[in-house]
């Protein structure tokens, strides 16, 4: 596997490889890599013959108050674990390099609608930081498919709609949740867990796991079950950030008429922030 630091040094690599004519898989990440992540890496390999890995902690998806100063970085670690995924390409660019002309000067890309409400009406302007920094990735990759997680379900219909509405010629495959034994998703931001709340943690997936029965069985009063759920987080040790329950396909509010959902979380245990989402298709219930 070779390291790049440098968009033209990524972009001769790429270029060498698109040259013997193989198909380039792109998976970016901020790092600090798990299970979850080499996952993604893993499907890119099989749907691509060149796979190129970024790790960047970009600056731009960081409200003032969050996590950016002490958000783990771990490259010597991850670097290891990409090359026994079959990575043949890291891109692990420094913020001079990524915003050469600073942050306060760079181009912004804004998604309307689905970057709106959930983890977007929490953390304002995250989604900004998200597809500007993406689309600059594909812009320097030029990737013929990219691979996302479902766990920040929101970002990945964010970049799906970004792609679409810019007319990106790449295309975006999804992988599914990478859980712990007791049912956590995994987390670059578990470890801020103490080990009593880490115990904890894992009730946020069985509440979304209560709510999936409830509607499989066939409920549909949905505003009354988001109020069972947040009374079994709050009961269970949770700050609820939200709970909601909407249109898989467009995270449009659910109606009646709606048959693929997805139930979406996110909730503090101390000061880590945990996001969680559970997909439901009413076409398979009872």
């Amino acid at each position: 596997m070779n390291i790049v630091k440098t968009i033209a040094d990524l972009r001769a690599a790429v270029s060498r490889a698109r040259g013997e004519g193989k198909r380039i898989g792109f998976v970016p990440t901020m790092g600090n890599l798990h299970a979850g992540h080499i996952a993604l890496v893993k499907k890119a390999g099989q749907r691509a013959d060149f796979v190129v890995a970024s790790i960047f902690v970009n600056p731009l998806q960081f409200g003032p108050n969050e996590d950016l100063d002490n958000y783990p970085r771990t490259l010597a670690a991850d670097q290891d674990k990409l090359f026994e995924a079959g990575c043949h390409l890291l891109f692990a660019p420094s913020v001079e390099e990524m915003y050469p002309h600073g942050q306060a000067q760079q181009t912004i890309v804004r998604v309307p609608g689905v970057s709106e409400g959930l983890c977007g009406g929490s953390r304002p302007g995250h989604f900004d930081g998200v597809s500007t920094v993406v689309s600059k990735l594909f812009n320097m990759v030029l990737p013929d498919l990219a691979v996302f997680g479902q766990k920040d379900f929101q970002q990945l219909a964010v970049i799906r709609t970004m792609v679409r509405d810019l007319n990106m010629p790449v295309q975006i495959l999804s992988e599914p949740i990478v859980r712990a034994a007791d049912g956590l998703a995994l987390s670059s931001r578990n470890g801020y867990l103490s080990a009593d709340e880490r115990a904890t943690a894992p009730s946020l997936y069985r509440t979304l796991i209560q709510l999936d029965v409830a509607i499989r069985g066939g409920r549909r009063d949905y505003p009354a079950l988001i109020a069972e759920g947040l009374s079994a987080l709050q009961a269970a040790g949770l700050r609820p950030d939200y709970l909601e329950i909407r249109n898989a396909i467009d995270l449009q509010p659910v109606s009646e008429r709606s048959t693929e959902l997805v139930i979406l979380a996110a909730a503090y245990l101390g000061k880590t922030r945990l996001i969680d989402n559970l997909l439901v298709d009413i076409h398979t219930s009872a």
